[in-house]
């Protein structure tokens, strides 16, 4: 299995943003890639710096389509699949979380590195049966920052952004997965306090014969 991955990972370098795409497919499917796409695109990029957008826009939207492989998983096969794929501390974990936040257990996780468990947090959206377009935005506002903001290292600090994210790509990404959690809990709060608009009476004043 190890010589595998090591040869998906050679030819994924090889293909340049296909390989992108596809090491990002995989990796948020079935299989497990940790920080391989991330190294991907500050290597690429550094090489190729006019291609930012091109390479993080594949790895966000290979990660859209793994992510929607497992959520149509966990959708099919239901809470019982869950637990029998993944540790029952991670599952309750994962469905305590998100039925406190929503969708935004599945957006800070996507943006976090590993060891943070974000798989569970995607199956737990099909197994609740979110709406397919909501879990969208969140996946793509998740990877998208994450990715995104990976480009702009290899932009800002070329060769050594691959040392800066190794010494320091937890710590930014706990930052910014705890903005994104503050802000939307705040948003949360925000609409749930809001009361009801009320319509406008249409109908108050008396027609007029023609």
């Amino acid at each position: 299995m190890a010589r595998f991955l090591n040869w998906v990972q050679g030819l994924a370098f090889a293909l340049g943003g296909p390989g992108v795409f596809l090491i990002a497919l995989l990796d948020s499917s079935f299989l497990s890639f940790p920080e391989v796409v991330d190294l991907l695109i500050v290597v690429l990029v550094t090489r190729h710096k006019e291609r930012m957008l091109y390479y993080a826009g594949l790895a966000t939207l290979g990660s859209i389509a793994g992510c929607f492989l497992l959520y149509y998983v966990g959708r099919v096969g239901g809470e019982a699949f869950l637990r029998r794929r993944f540790h029952e501390r991670h599952v309750d974990r994962a469905l305590a979380v998100f039925q406190k936040y929503g969708l935004l257990a599945v957006a800070v996780p996507s943006i976090l590195p590993p060891p943070v468990p974000f798989k569970p947090f995607v199956l737990v959206a099909g197994v609740a049966r979110v709406r397919p377009w909501d879990f969208f935005l969140a996946v793509a506002l998740g990877r998208g920052v994450r990715y995104f903001g990976e480009g702009l290292l290899a932009l800002w600090y070329g060769d050594r952004a691959a040392d800066f994210l190794r010494e320091n790509t937890r710590t930014v990404s706990l930052i910014i997965g705890v903005l994104v959690l503050v802000i939307g809990v705040g948003w949360f709060l925000y609409k749930s306090r809001r009361p009801p608009r009320t319509a406008h009476p249409i109908d108050d004043e008396p027609t007029r014969p023609l």
